[in-house]
């Protein structure tokens, strides 16, 4: 599984650290290491367990290791599947050599004739796209976002009839990457997208991914207040950069 793969590769490359600090919002989880380094990674509060406590894991989770906290990586409740991905991203979301900052517009290889597949609805992105490909097709597990989506389930059959797949990397926290992955194996373009994308090449090149579009938070203490008040995205700003990938 993936899932196993990345928690593989980030326990062999990056030193154990202890977390200081960890905000589980609405929007989105943040968590900040001992070094002072920042993840994210999107909340999916919808699957979270009932009831006033959402987090029924490890209690406190400052303190916690790095190495205990990466063992949520695909855990079944989503909460914890999305702490453990802000830890990977604390870990592996850093400044380097071959980044190309900007939007993934910017870098994404796309044409007049290609048939565009969206997996999550990226509404900064429908209109653009629109425009500069033939078709895009979106598919999405919250028909409220958007009155154009198909079903997420629809991915599956549809996605190998596209030349260009866009998945959002929240796929990691819900367990359906390796399926989709496995649906857009004949895609000349595969994207992974979104602030909770481990910037790590070596993990998904083998899988035939060819772009990772994620963020870089260079404001810690900033994002983990906009996270603690129900903040995403929108209010993310100048306190992080907007990174992609060629592995």
């Amino acid at each position: 599984m993936i899932i196993e793969e990345l928690r593989t590769a980030l326990l062999a490359s990056y030193a154990e650290q202890s977390l200081a600090d960890v905000r589980i919002g609405l929007g989105y989880t943040g968590v900040m290491l001992e070094n002072g380094d920042v993840g994210v990674a999107y909340t999916f509060r919808e699957n979270a367990a009932a009831g006033c406590s959402v987090f029924m894991g490890k209690r406190p989770l400052a303190g916690r290791t790095t190495t205990e906290i990466l063992e949520y990586l695909g855990s079944s409740e989503g909460v914890e599947s999305t702490v453990g991905l802000a830890v990977a991203n604390a870990l592996a979301n850093q400044l380097g050599p071959d980044q190309h900052e900007g939007d993934i517009l910017s870098v994404l290889s796309i044409g007049f004739m290609d048939r565009v597949g969206m997996v999550g609805y990226f509404g900064p992105l429908v209109a653009p796209l629109e425009k500069r490909v033939r078709e895009l097709v979106i598919f999405e597990k919250n028909a409220a976002r958007s009155d154009r989506v198909l079903p997420a389930e629809a991915a599956y059959e549809e996605l190998p009839r596209c030349d260009v797949a866009i998945i959002t990397s929240t796929a990691l926290i819900l367990g359906d990457m390796d399926r989709l992955l496995e649906a857009a194996a004949k895609c000349r373009e595969i994207a992974l997208v979104g602030a909770s994308t481990p910037l790590l090449p070596e993990v998904f090149a083998p899988l035939g991914v060819t772009l990772l579009s994620g963020v870089i938070v260079t404001d810690g203490a900033g994002i983990l207040q906009i996270v603690s008040e129900g903040g995403g995205m929108g209010f993310f700003d100048q306190r992080i950069r907007k990174v992609n990938v060629r592995p």
